[in-house]
């Protein structure tokens, strides 16, 4: 059975998103591929590898990726839909029964915790990285503050406090 459930996984898509949040967190914190394969004492072509989906990230260093990385195992897994269009086990079974009556693991309690995909590709363009490094550099928060209401006053939306 292990056999066909992986195969029901779609488990190229899996990686290929995971690889795409490590990617994603990595620039983010200006990292690059020889440092975090530095940190884990892997080589920058298997971070590279990771990141593309070609190779499979494995439980333990997902868990030592995600440390490094400041973020929670479930970071990867953000963004990737309910799950019940990639997993469905062939044949009727208990595990489907309770499949079904979980509520889906990216659903958050607080709705705005969510991030669409039109706003993670905005997070993941170098220009908007630039942006927040420069704006995190800012010593004075009353004057972070200053210039994100300064930044909120010239767009035709208000920003969600």
């Amino acid at each position: 059975m292990a056999r066909s459930v992986t195969k029901t996984l779609h488990s190229g898509e899996i990686d290929l998103h995971v690889g795409s949040r490590i990617r994603l967190r990595r620039t983010q914190l200006g990292l690059s591929q020889e440092k975090l394969g530095e940190a884990l004492g892997i080589t920058f072509q298997q971070i590279q590898k990771y990141e593309r989906g070609a190779n499979r990230v494995g439980a333990s260093r997902l868990y030592h990726i995600a440390s490094i990385l400041d973020v929670p195992i479930s970071f990867f897994f953000d963004d990737m839909g309910n799950g019940r269009q990639t997993f469905r086990p062939q044949p009727p079974s208990p595990m489907g029964e309770v499949a079904e009556q979980r509520p889906p693991f990216n659903k958050s309690a607080h709705p705005s915790l969510c991030v669409s995909s039109e706003d993670q590709a905005l997070l993941s363009r170098k220009e908007t990285l630039e942006l927040v490094r420069a704006y995190y550099r800012i010593p004075k928060p009353v004057l972070r503050k200053k210039i994100l209401d300064l930044i909120t006053s010239m767009t035709d939306t208000p920003a969600a406090d």
